[in-house]
């Protein structure tokens, strides 16, 4: 088996490569082994969202920490030889705890959101996720987020913000900076301009820039968060819909479980 320090170097490596990294979100052990096994597939990444929802829980750290760690290394298990990054929200109150936690639990790297906290707060919890990977030993990929798009109503006030707190983000340590929300090609060209190639990352969702452009723009990464987990269940209720009108399963399912 890879070990965690060559998995989380591997990582960094995919992040840095001029092809924009492709990652479809997982969120437990059957999905990690069917996208593991995918050919095409370099990374897997957690969704907070879809997680905590296949638990029972709503989004917004209402997970408890121990049971989203349990699910991450069980991710990590089925995922082989390939780097697992995890999205832990905002560190549920001990961002540098629970980034330690995500390591031995066997993952490279995380998404740490800032919930448009003040900016000396946010920071501080990036350098505290930087110091415990360091502590660790662990080149980690810290994909510092942040809400500013989706909380800031007024666009041209949500990129300065970005842009800011991107800077602030890199500047103390961060590997990445995420910016989800539906983002169009000039907003994402000029984050890419301020804060350099290779290291904005996108969300794929539902009228998002093509894949070709943000390769384009020098994007590092685009991931698909609780999106994934939505197009399965969107396919279990037409199964459920189809079923309940007289039909049956669709053609070309495929067993791969």
């Amino acid at each position: 088996m890879t070990s965690t320090a060559d998995k989380a170097k591997r990582l960094q490596e995919l992040h840095a490569a001029p092809e924009l990294l492709l990652v479809v979100n997982v969120w437990d052990a059957i999905t990690a082994k069917v996208v593991a096994e995918t050919a095409g597939t370099q990374a897997l990444a957690t969704p907070s969202h879809g997680i905590a929802a296949s638990r029972g829980y709503p989004d917004g750290e209402k997970i408890p920490r121990d049971e989203m760690i349990a699910e991450v290394a069980l991710i990590v298990r089925n995922a082989g030889d390939l780097p697992v990054t995890a999205d832990l929200e905002a560190g549920y109150g001990d961002p540098g705890g629970t980034v330690a936690r995500a390591i031995e639990a066997g993952a490279v790297g995380c998404n740490l959101e800032d919930q448009m906290k003040p900016l000396a707060d946010s920071v501080k919890a990036v350098e505290a996720a930087v110091a415990a990977a360091q502590s660790a030993g662990v080149d980690f990929v810290l994909n510092a987020r942040t809400d500013a798009f989706i909380k800031i109503a007024d666009q041209e006030e949500a990129l300065n913000e970005a842009i800011t707190r991107g800077r602030a983000y890199l500047d103390a340590g961060a590997s990445n900076f995420f910016a989800p929300g539906k983002l169009d090609e000039t907003q994402v060209g000029r984050l890419v301009e301020a804060l350099g190639e290779r290291k904005v990352n996108l969300i794929g969702i539902p009228g998002s820039i093509p894949l070709a452009t943000a390769q384009k723009l020098g994007v590092s990464r685009v991931s698909y968060g609780p999106w994934s987990q939505n197009v399965a269940l969107t396919a279990l209720a037409k199964l459920a819909e189809d079923v309940y009108a007289g039909g049956g399963l669709p053609a070309d399912t495929r067993k791969l479980n």
